[in-house]
């Protein structure tokens, strides 16, 4: 996730995916608030603004935007850990990968069912950065894609904590500081076994 604030850029329906989403598609009712139908991470983002500024709601603006990169980071980490589990080498990495899929699935489908029930937009597809990030790692070797795949979940993990804190302790919306709150020791979880991928490649 690079700092999750520069990550994703989207440009469809987006899908009930992943914590982050790239999983099995479901299109949503664009009559609904949840219309995820952003063109990029900077639409997204307008759009929200625009729609609470409609409200009079723009105190939670950086509720939104935690929102709306929570879900860029999680789609990566689906994408990422896909890639993993056919371009790995060590169990560890396989393992690893796999929990990456499957936890970040179903945090994206719990986001997205919360931003179902408030005006958030979230956006769907990698953004140009992250989506080379994945095509760099999708050219590398079997062995060299294990050290730099677990290198890369370390520091994207610490920069992941540091900004769901941030929302646990200061953000105003009520629900998402709760969703922030619950992801810190599942982030803290994934840290650990990142670096402990991260350790054995490097053996």
């Amino acid at each position: 996730m690079k700092s999750i604030f520069k990550l994703l850029m989207g440009a469809v329906i987006i899908t009930a995916a992943s914590c982050s989403g790239n999983g099995s598609k479901s299109t949503v009712d664009t009559d609904s608030t949840a219309a995820y139908n952003s063109s990029s991470t900077e639409a997204a983002t307008d759009s929200n603004k625009k729609a609470l500024e409609a409200k009079d709601s723009t105190e939670v603006f950086d509720d939104t935007k935690f929102a709306v990169a929570a879900a860029n980071g999680g789609l990566m980490e689906v994408q990422l850990g896909k890639l993993a589990q056919t371009k790995g080498l060590s169990p560890k990495v396989l393992e690893f990968g796999k929990m990456m899929v499957e936890d970040h699935s179903k945090a994206n489908k719990e986001l997205m069912a919360l931003a179902g029930t408030k005006t958030i937009t979230l956006p769907a597809i990698l953004d140009n950065k992250t989506q080379k990030d994945y095509d760099d790692m999708a050219k590398l070797s079997k062995t060299d894609f294990d050290k730099a795949y677990t290198d890369y979940m370390v520091k994207d993990h610490k920069e992941d904590i540091d900004e769901f804190e941030k929302e646990a302790k200061d953000g105003k919306d009520a629900e998402l500081k709760a969703f922030a709150a619950k992801h810190v020791p599942i982030l803290t979880h994934h840290l650990e076994m990142a670096q402990q991928a991260a350790d054995a490649v490097k053996k």
